[in-house]
């Protein structure tokens, strides 16, 4: 079976997506279409802009799905998805490639949480920590004991554990976890608390957005952050979106279940090649690509 895994924040870069505006006219309809629902040029963003100005959340989100979507969207019949799966972001690309979500609605309810969860973190100083080469338990043991707020956020490969919260809680916890033997224990370069409770002004302001929105009933499962499982119902789909926010990306879990409900090839659609990264570290034995666009389309 074929799944087809979409990218979150941090897989951006500068000059991403210019080869597909060029390229294909279906790409650049939805570029300029994308233009128009922001009411800025994403595409100069995303194009020529700095590395600062894309690692603004307002930008990078949508940016980020803009490309996603755009690359699945001219793989043509070669394009046919057993299940998907998104890290954080990414669920909302993955959200459009199983026919949950059309790209309008998407791309709004994108630019949506990406604006709630800036404003949110504004609200209060907060950061995330990346934490390398310790078992699971041991970090969320250290982050339940910590004063202050600091979750485990991110299961990204095994081995590999990023926390969110408070920045003294953070960088306490970092102090902790290196003494527990953690190879490394490194805030991340990031505006905010991501997948924490310091989200909860951005997950109520979502909910709002998604409750609004439109979503159909998917072609093919959905393995969301929240549960690690197949979720085949839009009502079920909306609720673990919402949770999304504030809860932690289980993205290991995700993956070992995909394969256990027979995922034998994996392609990754978006920018960059983090997440095949993270899927040598999962299981080396399934097969993993980068979605390629084919001049063949146009």
């Amino acid at each position: 079976m074929h799944a087809y895994i979409f990218p979150g924040q941090g897989a951006q870069f500068s000059g991403m997506g210019l080869d597909l505006y060029e390229k294909s006219p279906i790409a650049q309809e939805l570029f300029e279409k994308a233009n128009d629902i922001l009411g800025f040029s994403i595409t100069d963003s995303m194009f020529e802009g700095s590395d600062d100005e894309l690692k603004q959340t307002k930008v990078t989100q949508p940016a980020i799905f803009l490309h996603s979507v755009a690359l699945a969207k001219t793989l043509g019949d070669g394009f046919n998805p057993d299940m998907v799966a998104g890290h954080s972001l990414g669920e909302f690309s993955a959200l459009v490639a199983n026919g949950t979500l059309d790209f309008e609605a998407a791309l709004n309810l994108v630019s949506q949480r990406a604006l709630a969860m800036q404003k949110a973190c504004e609200l209060q100083s907060s950061t995330m920590a990346a934490i390398i080469g310790l078992d699971d338990d041991i970090v969320e043991k250290v982050c339940a004991t910590t004063p202050g707020i600091v979750v485990a956020a991110n299961y990204n490969c095994p081995g590999q554990l990023v926390i969110s919260g408070e920045v003294a809680a953070v960088n306490t916890a970092c102090e902790t976890l290196k003494e527990e033997g953690a190879k490394m224990a490194v805030v991340l370069p990031v505006g905010g608390a991501f997948h924490s409770p310091l989200m909860e002004p951005a997950r109520e302001e979502l909910a709002a957005a998604i409750e609004s929105t439109v979503f159909n009933e998917p072609n093919c499962p959905i393995y969301q952050n929240v549960t690690a499982s197949a979720v085949h119902k839009a009502a079920e789909i909306k609720n673990n979106l919402i949770a999304q926010l504030t809860a932690p990306v289980k993205w290991t879990q995700s993956v070992q279940q995909m394969i256990a409900d027979g995922a034998t090839q994996f392609t990754e659609v978006g920018p960059g090649k983090v997440l095949r990264g993270l899927m040598r570290k999962i299981d080396r034995n399934v097969t993993t690509t980068s979605a390629v666009f084919e001049t063949s389309e146009s």
